[in-house]
């Protein structure tokens, strides 16, 4: 099976590399996300995927960064909104993309993460699969998130402290000088 594995970032893509190896399925990575601020983040993140990836041996494509695909579709909406409505865009993309360019399915790095909603995410992956014509390739990556973030700070690949947009690091910030003031 060829797979488009939507790609956020190096450590998250760890295990479900290693899971793509496992069931020997032809892995492409596909590093679309125009949500990441600010443009120094965007190019550590890039960089940390095209390094991980070339030294895995597998294909990763890096669509040109637009930011404002970002802002135009989410500017302030409220956190929830946003966050389903930034996932969408991402996923629709990947979607669209491996179906145009004759993938069999797409599936996420978003789908490891505890720290995203699990089920909206899956949601979101069948609702672009659907809209595109392409096919959504579900598998719980979860359960390797621990193990591949120690395997990414062992080998030295950047990992990032907050989700990319603006209003996460924001709310990071703001997080951290409450805390400071406790």
């Amino acid at each position: 099976m060829k797979l488009l594995l939507h790609t956020c970032c190096a450590p998250c893509a760890i295990y479900p590399v290693t899971e793509g190896k496992n069931d020997d399925v032809e892995l492409t990575g596909f590093f679309y996300n125009p949500n990441i601020h600010p443009a120094s983040e965007y190019l550590r993140r890039k960089k940390a995927c095209v390094d991980y990836f070339e030294s895995e041996g597998i294909e990763l494509i890096l669509p040109e960064r637009n930011p404002g695909d970002y802002f135009i579709n989410h500017g302030e909406a409220p956190r929830e909104d946003r966050c389903r409505s930034c996932w969408g865009m991402r996923l629709f993309e990947t979607a669209r993309f491996a179906k145009e360019n004759g993938f069999d399915s797409f599936t996420t790095t978003l789908l490891g993460s505890p720290y995203q909603e699990h089920d909206t995410l899956k949601e979101l992956c069948r609702e672009a699969a659907e809209k595109s014509g392409s096919r959504f390739y579900y598998k719980d990556f979860r359960v390797g998130f621990k193990s591949a973030h120690l395997k990414a700070r062992m080998k030295g690949i950047y990992r990032q402290n907050y989700c990319g947009c603006v209003f996460s690091l924001v709310e990071r910030h703001e997080a951290k000088s409450q805390k400071a003031k406790k």
